[in-house]
């Protein structure tokens, strides 16, 4: 099902907008709560920037388009919004599904700022259309490597499924580990039940697991699992993508999924900007937002500027990208090339490793911080620091 048009690409009555494309997983199986939180962010940027004048007095309409984590769908709805004239393309959460909308924005043409997606691959060939402003997976990643070894693990399992996301994580993982003795343990959530898997998961010898697996299936009963194995009892639990931050998360576990350890592109201490729009956004969502949302802001916040400043011509604003430096809710967002990254890149997004207070699930306690959103990375021994 796709989100109802914008007022103004229903048909607006005077000057014609500046029409943006959005991507978003709003259905099953795509995870649909980082779509809402990711839309949340986007459609308020939207709304601020027409406060503020819009684009040369033109307003700024979003034409928004549920990709339910299907890369063909998402491909078929980069065609559509080119055909309606969307001067640019916003957003995406799920790394294979941005994957192919950017391989056809970049073949028509269509300038895309990605919003969420990690996959450093997120182009077969590189290009001058494509902007991001999630951290790569290749950065990210080796920031959680380097947690997980701050913090005393050098046998680490991880369960599982094929896919080329997780793939491409556990190979991030096991070069940042190997060379610092780290081993990584293979266990195919695919083919083993929770109960097998926690069989050889007792047997391994590892003192973490990470699950590279799907949220709700097979991510929580893998967990409940490993939670009333005695066995398993002093196993760290991790989840590098990303699974805990969302509410439904903790609705789905309750205390079990505390103390889980993944991976937030949040600052450790917000701008009057970043304090500004967390208000709104917590409003919206009537709840805490995710760092999804904040993506989702920042999103248009450059589109915005870069139409602004360079014209709504798309050839002219792909070519915007290493020319604009914009104040973000997460830091100044500048692009640039990075090597083994085929597209501009925000170089880098903060990065930190945080989980859920076991004391307090709505609290997140900050373990580690990467490099580009510090001087160095630190490990706060124990899950010291304070809500975020």
């Amino acid at each position: 099902m796709d989100t109802p048009p914008s007022p103004f690409e229903a048909g607006p009555t005077g000057t014609s907008p500046v029409l943006v494309g959005a991507l978003a997983p709003l259905s099953r199986p795509g995870w649909a709560e980082a779509g809402r939180h990711l839309l949340a962010g986007l459609e308020l940027a939207v709304e601020e920037a027409n406060d503020a004048g819009g684009i040369g007095g033109r307003p700024l309409g979003l034409v928004v388009r549920d990709t339910a984590a299907d890369p063909h769908r998402a491909a078929a709805a980069v065609d559509e919004l080119a055909r309606l004239g969307v001067a640019a393309l916003a957003g995406e959460y799920h790394s294979v599904v941005a994957r192919a909308a950017a391989t056809r924005a970049d073949a028509l043409g269509l300038p895309f700022l990605c919003s969420s997606a990690v996959l450093d691959a997120l182009t077969e060939q590189p290009t001058d259309r494509v902007a991001r402003l999630a951290p790569a997976q290749s950065h990210g990643w080796r920031t959680y490597a380097d947690f997980l070894l701050a913090a005393g693990h050098s046998r680490i399992a991880v369960a599982a499924e094929p896919s080329v996301y997780w793939t491409s994580g556990t190979r991030v993982l096991r070069d940042r580990l190997a060379p610092r003795g780290g081993t990584l343990v293979h266990l195919d959530a695919h083919a083993l039940d929770p109960a097998a898997l926690c069989d050889r998961l007792a047997e391994s010898g590892a003192t973490a697991v990470l699950l590279l697996v799907g949220h709700p299936e097979p991510a929580v009963p893998i967990v409940k699992a490993v939670r009333r194995d005695r066995r398993l009892a002093e196993i760290l639990i991790g989840a590098p993508a990303g699974q805990p931050e969302f509410a439904d998360w903790s609705a789905s576990l309750g205390d079990d999924g505390t103390g889980i350890p993944f991976l937030r592109y949040m600052p450790e201490r917000f701008s009057p900007l970043g304090v500004r729009v967390e208000a709104a956004l917590r409003a919206r969502l009537a709840g805490t937002p995710s760092f999804v949302a904040f993506e989702g802001y920042d999103t248009i916040a450059v589109l915005a500027e870069a139409l602004r400043s360079h014209g709504t011509d798309r050839a002219r604003t792909a070519a915007s990208w290493p020319q604009l430096a914009v104040e973000g809710t997460r830091g100044r967002i500048r692009f640039s090339r990075t090597p083994g990254i085929g597209v501009w890149q925000w170089t880098w997004a903060p990065v930190q490793v945080v989980d859920r207070d076991p004391g307090d699930p709505g609290r997140f306690r900050t373990l580690h911080v990467g490099r580009g959103s510090a001087d160095a990375p630190r490990s706060r021994p124990g899950g010291g620091g304070g809500p975020i």
